[in-house]
């Protein structure tokens, strides 16, 4: 896949970036900077979301312009600084990566004028999608039921804490409705509890029995307690490449996080051949990029808990009339492109 879209020809004639906001949520301000590609007569678009980053590491003017392939383009891209400073997360190469990539990719397929899907060879399908999120500190599971009450068939991705008793667990598992719990062991976190990480996973991996189990901590006993259930042990945090997926049973498959078209191919590829299953996950996508995430779900694992929900399910207050999963599949006729539902946009 990567020969076909490497040799699509790019014009790029000139850039600009445009700050993307929403109301902060859940403890987190949330902000991206989207990428405009501009040549031939089309606009190509992506989004950087390293908005989370500190105040000074805003990106350099590039010199991006002329007439290039994807390819070369890409090459390209690899062999620049793209930051005025080096940033404190080297992972923040990639998602800056993938913001500019991204939109090149979409403005080639422009000037082409053809769809990703079609030079793919793929069909968009039906998108299932879970909401991903925590349940704060304390954990309340009112934050839950409020979501339920309002879209009684939203399934969760949940943000798992120490802090979560045998009590909390048993109501989260009674709604029937979560099929990930992320641990967020593998983001070298501070367990501020390390004595109670043990009995989570214990009373975790028997009363969520079917759920995917993504990011355990690296510490003494979890392996032990994990080991009968390793073949719904997901990770995520860990997968920047295909080299990364190792004898891993599922992975979270994030564009933004792996950071390159070619790599993201690879992995999907890797994916394929060894049998390991695939979500999709996002990372604060505000604009373009959380409907670019939703074709490539439809395209590669459509039939899976993926964390691509609607933006809008990302805001603390849940709005009226949001789609709900599936997502219609929905690929623009032309770019790299999810067309937003007449109801929310993606």
């Amino acid at each position: 896949m990567w020969s076909r879209l490497a040799q699509l020809p790019l014009v790029i004639e000139d850039y600009a970036l445009e700050r993307l906001e929403r109301p902060p949520a859940f403890g987190h301000d949330r902000g991206t900077d989207l990428v405009r590609l501009r040549g031939g007569g089309e606009e190509g678009l992506g989004e950087d979301i390293t908005v989370y980053l500190p105040e000074g590491t805003a990106a350099p003017a590039l010199e991006l312009s002329g007439e290039w392939t994807l390819g070369s383009f890409c090459e390209h891209l690899a062999a620049i600084e793209q930051w005025t400073e080096p940033p404190e997360w080297d992972l923040a190469r990639a998602w800056r990566n993938w913001g500019y990539e991204s939109a090149a990719l979409d403005l080639a397929l422009l000037q082409a004028g053809q769809a990703l899907h079609e030079v793919v060879g793929l069909a968009a399908a039906p998108v299932r999608f879970v909401n991903s999120f925590g349940l704060g500190d304390p954990p309340q599971f009112a934050m839950l039921q409020r979501r339920l009450e309002r879209y009684p068939n939203l399934r969760f991705k949940l943000d798992a804490q120490p802090t979560w008793d045998r009590t909390l667990l048993e109501q989260i598992a009674a709604t029937n409705a979560v099929e990930t719990i992320d641990f967020k062991g593998r983001y070298g976190l501070e367990v501020k509890e390390p004595e109670a990480l043990v009995p989570l996973y214990e009373r975790a991996v028997k009363i969520f029995p079917d759920a995917i189990l993504e990011d355990p901590h690296d510490e003494p006993g979890v392996a032990d307690v994990l080991e009968p259930h390793r073949d719904r042990v997901s990770y995520d945090a860990p997968i920047r490449s295909a080299d990364d997926i190792g004898d891993t049973r599922i992975v979270n498959v994030k564009p933004s996080r792996i950071g390159s078209v070619r790599a993201l191919l690879d992995v999907y590829a890797t994916c394929r051949e060894r049998g390991v299953r695939m979500y999709g996950g996002g990372m604060g996508e505000l604009g373009v990029a959380r409907g670019q995430i939703e074709l490539l779900a439809s395209l590669f694992h459509p039939d899976a808990p993926n964390d691509v929900a609607p933006t809008p399910y990302n805001d603390e207050e849940l709005p009226d009339d949001l789609p709900e999963s599936p997502l219609e599949p929905r690929p623009a006729a032309k770019g790299f492109r999810w067309t937003a539902s007449p109801a929310a946009p993606a």
